[in-house]
């Protein structure tokens, strides 16, 4: 089996983690993306290891019943979506099947909850990043790939209809129809260098920044609830429009805080938890390792106290007991140090948000070998159209 073989007829099997299903071939292990479980498809290889390869369906022989026309011409090839082929609810339930699966493997959890399909499904995303394509407008990379793969002439189907991503060198009208139309003026942006942009959708509407330096020190605000949170143009911010507010909603109602409770909000960001807490009574602080971040948690939410720094390392500034923690790490987790040190303060409850089901897996495999349990774990679809998903697991002794 080499790169760019034709083969098939391939059954294909079950989803796995990374929006690609499992098949066999000779007793060879492929991933095959742009397929589903049960389909019988011709792949093409891309990719040989000594453990597996990676192929992609050119040719469909027998279609699953889920399997829609995809909504965007550059599917298939754009490396933005993987699951435009799947009918929306579908893709809610392939992502339940990978979170079961990740949480038995890796915690020994067996898991029968949802995955929620969070609205929208299109017109959802308020951040994003564009590459410049051949063509003078934005595109987005290809899968695996540094090549770049054009918007379509009406846009971005995943993005915030606000967000201009139609912009032309020799014609910056932003956008082929009114679903995707902007105000030119400040936010035209003329493409030379660099090559990078960020789309972002806030409380003033939508711009495009020149990623990187360009785009450093600027600030835009977002809403959650009663709060207005400041937040870098360039900094991280959910890029689903409703995540925020549902996922602090979920972690609130979750860890049923108490007037007067201390909680700490870990990997706090720009404090969207921590103003969460503050709203219910609670005292709190924050940790997190970016200090533009902190810079604006502190004025989003003067309630509360924010150090800026390593979590495990900083937690010692903290008080040395804790009701309530809140963590909401990057994508690699939190890892066994910062749960242990987290169990030390032997809080109540612990409200656990995840953009990894591998890496929530094995955190809370730690938690129970720590003495905590998950009380509930619910998934979110905030990524239509793509593999991804946000998970909430609370946690108590």
């Amino acid at each position: 089996m080499r790169p760019g073989d034709l083969i098939g007829p391939v059954e294909v099997g079950p989803i796995a983690h990374g929006g690609h299903c499992v098949a066999r071939v000779d007793g060879r292990v492929v991933f095959v993306r742009h397929a589903l479980p049960g389909e019988i498809v011709r792949v093409r290889v891309v990719e040989v290891t000594s453990r597996f390869a990676r192929a992609d369906a050119i040719a469909l022989l027998t279609a699953a019943p889920e399997r829609v026309q995809p909504p965007c011409p550059a599917a298939g090839s754009c490396g933005g979506c993987d699951f435009q082929h799947v009918e929306p609810s579908f893709q809610a339930e392939l992502k339940r099947r990978v979170l079961a699966e990740q949480l038995q493997r890796l915690a020994g959890i067996e898991w029968n909850g949802v995955v929620e399909q969070v609205q929208p499904v299109l017109g959802s995303r308020v951040r994003m990043r564009f590459v410049r394509a051949d063509d003078g407008g934005l595109g987005l990379r290809a899968h695996r790939s540094h090549s770049v793969v054009p918007l379509p002439a009406d846009g971005c189907r995943i993005a915030h209809a606000s967000m201009p991503v139609n912009v032309r060198e020799s014609a910056p009208d932003f956008g082929h129809r009114e679903a995707f139309a902007a105000q030119a003026g400040a936010n035209v942006v003329r493409f030379r260098d660099p090559v990078e942009y960020l789309g972002v959708v806030s409380a003033e509407g939508g711009r495009l920044v020149a990623a990187g330096s360009a785009a450093s020190g600027e600030v835009v605000t977002q809403q959650v609830g009663q709060r207005d949170f400041a937040v870098g143009v360039d900094g991280f911010w959910q890029s689903h429009l409703a995540a925020p507010e549902v996922l602090s909603a979920v972690v609130l109602r979750g860890l049923r805080a108490i007037g007067g409770e201390v909680a700490f909000d870990l990997y706090c960001g720009v404090g969207v938890f921590a103003g969460a807490l503050v709203d219910a009574g609670c005292r709190v602080w924050g940790i997190e390792g970016s200090k533009a971040a902190i810079v604006h948690a502190r004025r989003n939410v003067p309630e509360a106290i924010f150090f800026a720094g390593d979590v495990e390392r900083t937690l010692s500034r903290l008080p040395k007991r804790a009701d309530l923690v809140v963590l909401d790490p990057p994508r690699a987790g939190a890892g066994k140090a910062v749960m242990a040190a987290v169990a030390r303060l032997r809080p109540r409850a612990i409200g656990y948000v995840a953009c990894d089901p591998a890496a929530l897996a094995r955190d809370l495999g730690v938690a129970r070998a720590l003495g905590y349990e998950p009380e509930a774990i619910t998934g979110y679809d905030l990524f239509g159209m793509t593999h991804h998903l946000e998970a909430v697991a609370i946690l108590t002794r």
